[in-house]
């Protein structure tokens, strides 16, 4: 029996009312991932508007207006109320099922401590037996339901407080339950209670409204006054419930906080719009280099000031302003396009909104990025990475069978790890059904099993549910879903029927199982409101592994999920010191410079026989292990800044590329060289890897296009259509740098070739395959010295030598930010843009408080928003 299954696949940064982790005891109350707020200020009309700002809007309605009365900051109930979404709360359901945790909060002042029901507050439920949770007052006491896989339909049993903290007075009310199931209730910021509540919310149902006052029929009434409503997709710690309690019932933003809200809305309109519209239609020509007319828009001071007629921006008011003028008129952007209305009434926004610049410099590279690729919500895993997936889930080495199986892994925006690009064909459901069926085959099926049960029947269905439950949380990186397990527990059925043995039918689960979707994508819940919710347990674990090791959680890893734990900052911040220790994230980091440089297209380097006779492929790949192990003595074993990677003076090379290099070979294999008395090499871009980008003929624009792409995130237009770009070869009395500087003095050619041309001219003195000659083969006299313009610098450094290019690249802070750039983007799997600039720039200052080394820099992006935050998709 084999089973085949065809894989078939299907900034939005929360936009809350105020800003989270503000200080306690100034009115502030607690935001991170609060869903819905209602404070009741309206005074009149049936419409309770949801005050959270977070996605849609879950406004509630007041179906009969007998027996409420509105009050200052107050919704008096005082006869039997219908109050609820007039929809299902999908925003309430998705965002708390998906982390198994909630806070329910409210401040209220009950009419009497008599009201039984127990009598609904608040409640997410359709009738007086079903429920996914109610806050309610049985008497004396506050009592909360919640439904889980361990609890029943009704939510019982409950949590209650004591008796007699119910009181007719404004109380401040608090239930908190974290993914672990650990349930309490506060009072007044004390602890009332604290239990113990298994299972998750998998079984919770979609279709319930939110209720206030009362449940759905009608049939439970809670009389009292309402002050403030609020639930989160996270359990508040105790310090957070106590914020909360001191900000009191109102919790009303201040002045200030208005302000900054103001502020920051004006901001995410300069970043994400405005910004995008003056990188891609002004900066060609006012930029901090070219700035034609004395105007550069590439940075604030010199923006503000404006150019040789004066100033161009007017805060405030856009009809005084020399750029809407230039815009409206049609004489900006010269040449291009012109912006369509939409654009042009985004900008005059701006400008009358103040004309807000939170950037020091609008970086072109930033609007350069595939912004589309945020909405991707599958990853397929790479290759290396299902090799180390199915390695450390199931212990067997299926290397060699899945590169010849499975179509190589393209890249796309400079990585092969793309996610966008990671799609799946015939020929990979054909592959991983062959591989599942080679990996069962080498395993040890039955000690596999006994992993998860002693079990030898496949008859017991519980019991075989539950197997199938923890094997399958196992290699899928998370829990199954009731729907799973009744799949995967028809395989056992079947094999059951047909007589066969308990290892056959474990083994067909096994092959199913491995072939899976669950198994061969890293899959999110990604539905939501468009709101950014705190990842979960289980798919932090899996962000964690996959970015740290290229590979599944381990046993401790999961352990730490399960338990609820991991969302944890301080818990997670040790699982990532912990994990930085294991030999795997070495192997991780290797996988981003390989990939980041192309090492791969070394081993089928096919150089000219004539011209380079000492070439074979074996030469190639002892160049990808000299880069390989040139990294991880400097990112790894010397634990130095990875900007230290271009200037470092240190090598590892085979006998055969020693000689190649002019070195003095010093034994076999591969050995590492101390370059201090070697001027010419140090350094990444001295080694072959690297100096083989240029071609035989060691191309100026190919090498300095990839200085300027990838070493300094430079961004450059393609060539014009028509324009033949065929390398020009050398010749006696033309060098390839004279060839450079014939296309820089061309007027057609300059604007460009001179951004990146002069980038490559300290490396002329090696040729295609990187040996170092002061003389070509044309007898052409070759030179070292040139100019580096860094993107964003109004003037080009000089330089002399190989050496001094590196070392103005070592010290360079575009660099250090490119190493940046680059290692999220891999860690991530997307390219980067607008929305992920301003995190991704703490995310730098973060690893240079650390030291600029690849362990810091790794630790900043997993404990940044990047990874802890999930990006929902809003319902069409």
């Amino acid at each position: 029996m084999r089973l085949y299954l065809n894989v078939v696949l299907l900034f939005c940064v929360s936009s809350m009312l105020w800003t989270g982790g503000l200080r306690a005891g100034d009115g502030s109350r607690v935001t991170r991932d609060l869903q819905v707020l209602y404070t009741f200020e309206a005074g009149k009309g049936d419409l309770i508007r949801d005050r959270s700002g977070v996605g849609q809007p879950l406004n509630l309605k007041i179906q009969s207006k007998s027996g409420i009365q509105w009050q200052s900051g107050v919704l008096s109930v005082q006869g039997s109320a219908r109050i609820q979404s007039a929809e299902p709360a999908t925003k309430i359901f998705k965002s708390l099922k998906r982390t198994n945790a909630c806070t329910l909060e409210a401040w209220l002042k009950p009419a009497n401590d008599r009201q039984q029901g127990p009598a609904r507050i608040l409640s997410l439920s359709d009738n007086p037996s079903r429920r996914n949770f109610t806050l309610g007052q049985d008497g004396r006491r506050y009592d909360v339901r919640l439904r889980t896989t361990s609890t029943s339909a009704n939510g019982t049993p409950s949590v209650p407080t004591r008796d007699r903290s119910v009181r007719p007075q404004l109380t401040h009310v608090v239930y908190t339950r974290d993914a672990a199931g650990r349930a309490q209730i506060y009072v007044n910021g004390k602890l009332e209670n604290s239990q113990r509540i298994k299972g998750d919310f998998s079984r919770w149902t979609s279709s319930f409204p939110l209720c206030l006052a009362n449940e759905a029929t009608g049939d439970r009434p809670w009389l009292g006054e309402l002050h403030l409503v609020a639930i989160y997709s996270r359990a508040l710690s105790k310090e957070e419930v106590n914020q909360n309690y001191r900000a009191g019932s109102q919790g009303k933003p201040s002045e200030e906080q208005l302000r900054e809200l103001a502020e920051a809305k004006q901001r995410k309109l300069f970043e994400t719009k405005v910004a995008p519209l003056l990188a891609q239609n002004c900066l060609e020509c006012h930029d901090a280099a070219s700035r034609k007319g004395g105007l550069d828009l590439s940075h604030k001071a010199t923006a503000l000031k404006g150019g040789e007629s004066g100033k161009v921006i007017e805060p405030g008011a856009a009809e005084k302003s020399l750029l809407w003028e230039q815009i409206v008129s049609g004489d900006m952007p010269p040449g291009n396009t012109p912006l369509k209305p939409a654009e042009k009434a985004l900008l005059k926004e701006w400008l009358n909104g103040g004309a807000v610049w939170s950037v020091n410099m609008i970086d072109p590279a930033i609007y350069n990025g595939n912004s589309s690729a945020r909405e991707i919500w599958v990853q397929r895993l790479t290759i290396p990475e299902y090799i180390e997936t199915v390695k450390s889930t199931v212990g067997v080495d299926i290397s060699k069978e899945a590169y010849e199986l499975l179509p190589p892994d393209l890249r796309a925006d400079g990585f092969s790890n793309t996610a966008y690009n990671l799609n799946v064909d015939l020929k990979h459901v054909q592959a991983y059904a062959r591989l599942a069926e080679l990996i069962v085959q080498r395993m040890d099926v039955m000690k596999f099993a006994r992993r998860f049960s002693k079990s030898r029947s496949l008859n017991t269905d519980a019991t075989m549910r539950k197997f199938i439950g923890a094997m399958g949380q196992w290699l899928f990186r998370g829990p199954l879903e009731d729907r799973e397990i009744t799949n995967f527990s028809g395989i056992a059925t079947t094999v059951a029927s047909a007589g066969g043995s308990y290892e056959e039918g474990v083994s067909l689960i096994l092959e199913a199982m491995l072939q899976s979707p669950r198994f061969i994508y890293r899959i999110e819940a990604q539905r939501g409101d468009g709101s950014a919710l705190s990842a979960g347990n289980f798919e932090l674990a899996s962000r964690l592994s996959y970015i740290i090791w290229g590979g599944p959680p381990d046993e401790e890893l999961l352990k730490a999920a399960q338990a609820g734990k991991l969302t944890d900052r301080e818990v997670c911040r040790k699982q990532v010191e912990r994990m930085l220790k294991d030999p795997r994230a070495r192997q991780r980091s290797a996988q981003f410079v390989s990939d980041w440089l192309n090492l791969d297209r070394l081993a089928n380097m096919r150089p000219n026989e004539a011209r380079f006779p000492e070439w074979d492929p074996q030469l190639g790949l002892d160049m990808r292990d000299e880069t390989l192990a040139f990294f991880e003595e400097i990112a790894w074993k010397q634990n130095r800044p990875l900007s230290d990677l271009f200037n470092a003076q240190v090598t590892f090379a085979t006998p055969r590329l020693a000689r190649h290099y002019g070195l003095k070979p010093q034994g076999k294999g591969l050995q590492r060289y101390d370059l201090s008395g070697v001027p010419a090499r140090g350094g990444l871009l001295t080694q072959g890897s690297i100096l083989t980008i240029g071609g035989d003929d060691a191309s100026m624009v190919t090498r300095g296009l990839f200085v300027l792409k990838d070493v300094l995130r430079g961004v450059i237009g393609a060539p014009p259509p028509g324009v033949d770009t065929t390398p020009v070869p050398s010749r006696p009395g033309v060098s390839q740098r004279m060839i450079a500087e014939q296309r820089m003095d061309n007027k057609a050619c300059a604007g460009c070739h001179t951004r990146f041309e002069p980038l490559a001219f300290g490396l002329e003195k090696f040729d295609g395959i990187g040996a170092f000659h002061d003389i070509d083969e044309y007898k052409n006299r070759l030179r070292s010295d040139g100019e580096i313009l860094v993107p964003g610098a109004a003037k080009p450094v000089k330089y002399s030598t190989p050496a001094e290019l590196m070392d103005l690249l070592a010290d360079s802070e575009r660099v250090r930010e490119t190493m940046t750039w680059k290692v999220t983007q891999f860690s991530l799997g997307r390219p980067l843009g607008p929305a992920d600039a301003s995190t991704v720039q703490k995310i730098h200052e973060a690893s240079r408080k650390g030291g600029g080394t690849y362990p810091s820099l790794i630790t900043a992006i997993v404990m940044s928003d990047l990874v802890q935050k999930v990006r929902t998709e809003a319902e069409r």
